[in-house]
C-alpha cells in the first residue's frame, strides 16, 4: 500500500523519472507554458511552485537548491530576478493547469501547464487598500430632488389606457348532469 508516499512514479525508473521532471521544470520556466499528460503536469506543478518558492528566498543556498533541480544558468537567473519579482505579493499557486483534450496516438489526457500572470501595480495598490480598511471608492452623488410642484386643482390627471387584452379561448363548459 501506498500509505504517505508522496509523488507519482508514472512507470519509470527514479532516474529517468527525475531527469523527465527535471527538463519539464526546466521547459516551463522557460517558456511559462507547456503541454503534457494530466499526471505530469499535475506533478510538475509541486516541483515549479517549489522552484519559484525558492527563486523568492532569493538568498545563495536558495540559488544552490534551485541549481540541483535546473541545471541552466540562465533560466535559474531568470527565476531569482524576473519571476520572483513577479509573485512577490503572491503566497503560493503560481502555476495553472488546463485540461485540453486527449493526444491522438494513444488518447492520453493532454493538458497546459502555465505560469500564472503577475499581479500589476494597480492590483497590488487595490488589494492594499482593502486589506487596510481604506473607505470604498464612493460613488458619484445622485442629483438633488427637484421641488414637488403644486398640483392643479380641478384638472384630473389622464389615466392610461389599459392593454389590449389577448384573444383568449373560452373555458369550456363543464357539462351539466342529468338528474
Amino acid at each position: 500500500m501506498r500509505h504517505s508516499v508522496s509523488g507519482r512514479k508514472l512507470s519509470r525508473t527514479t532516474s529517468h523519472r527525475l531527469a523527465m521532471f527535471r527538463n519539464l521544470v526546466t521547459s516551463l520556466l522557460q517558456n511559462e507554458r507547456v503541454y503534457t499528460t494530466d499526471a505530469k503536469a499535475k506533478e510538475i506543478r509541486r516541483w515549479a511552485d517549489r522552484m519559484i518558492t525558492l527563486g523568492k528566498r532569493g538568498d545563495l543556498h536558495a540559488r544552490r537548491q534551485a541549481l540541483q533541480v535546473v541545471r541552466d544558468k540562465t533560466i535559474v537567473a531568470k527565476l531569482f530576478t524576473d519571476l520572483a519579482q513577479r509573485y512577490q505579493a503572491r503566497s503560493g499557486g503560481y502555476t495553472r493547469t488546463v485540461k485540453v483534450g486527449f493526444r491522438p496516438g494513444d488518447g492520453a489526457p493532454i493538458s497546459i501547464i502555465e505560469l500564472m500572470a503577475g499581479e500589476t501595480e494597480k492590483k497590488k495598490k487595490k488589494r492594499k487598500g482593502k486589506k487596510e480598511g481604506a473607505a470604498p471608492a464612493r460613488k458619484k452623488k445622485a442629483a438633488p430632488a427637484k421641488p414637488a410642484k403644486a398640483k392643479k386643482e380641478g384638472v384630473p390627471k389622464k389615466e392610461k389606457k389599459a392593454a389590449p387584452a389577448t384573444a383568449e379561448k373560452p373555458a369550456p363548459e363543464e357539462p351539466k348532469e342529468s338528474e
